[in-house]
């Protein structure tokens, strides 16, 4: 089954909990939070994964886009989050590992995200030790941006390592996607697809979730 989680990058951060209602028929929150160091914008942190969890049931889906996560995977655990996912590109193999192993010690799911410029094979490493593996569609770091669709061949190789090896991790995409590109990434493998402004901006945001799904 194909799942969505609407990015709350394009919500209304002034009315956050109502936000999150208007999605509830999608089956995760996306999070993305930024440093301004890894990626140069900045946007929100612990204190907002703390104030989303007790609104919704909807499980968390936080993605760092931070330098180091592992200083941050388990306050990020604590705070509420039930997905958590690093970059590849944002530490050392050894402290990417680590961070893995420290998000499931808390009970949480794990994965690791690839960046446009990187290829599959830096997931292998991780692949059976990840519940999840985000690819981006974009270049991290802002919202809006248009869905790179050269990025297929690498969701169809991990889409082939992961049936082989892990077969109960997810394979995620952000970035681009809307009714159309949805389709694309689908065909390629994806099974857990990012939106922002393609769900966020619609007139009736269950039927294009609905829509995303296929």
């Amino acid at each position: 089954m194909v799942k969505i989680a609407p990015s709350i990058l394009s919500a209304d951060f002034a009315n956050l909990a109502q936000e999150i209602r208007r999605i509830e028929t999608a089956d995760y929150v996306h999070v993305d939070v930024m440093d301004g160091a890894f990626v140069p914008n900045i946007t929100v942190g612990l204190p907002v994964v703390r104030c989303l969890r007790p609104v919704t049931r909807m499980p968390l889906d936080v993605h760092l886009m931070v330098d180091r996560p592992i200083r941050y995977v388990e306050q990020f655990c604590d705070a509420g989050a039930d997905i958590v996912t690093v970059h590849v590109e944002a530490d050392t193999p050894e402290n990417t590992a680590l961070a893995l192993e420290k998000i499931h010690a808390k009970g949480k799911r794990a994965g690791v995200v690839l960046r446009p410029k990187t290829p599959a094979e830096a997931a292998r490493p991780y692949l059976k030790a990840c519940d999840m593996i985000l690819v981006m569609t974009v270049e991290p770091g802002f919202g809006g941006q248009k869905f790179m669709a050269d990025m297929m061949p690498k969701l169809r190789t991990l889409r082939d390592w992961i049936d082989q090896e892990n077969p109960a991790c997810e394979l995620e995409v952000d970035g681009g996607v809307d009714p159309v590109t949805a389709k694309v990434v689908i065909e390629n493998g994806a099974n857990v697809l990012v939106a922002g402004s393609a769900v966020y901006g619609a007139a009736d945001i269950p039927s294009r979730i609905a829509e995303l799904r296929g």
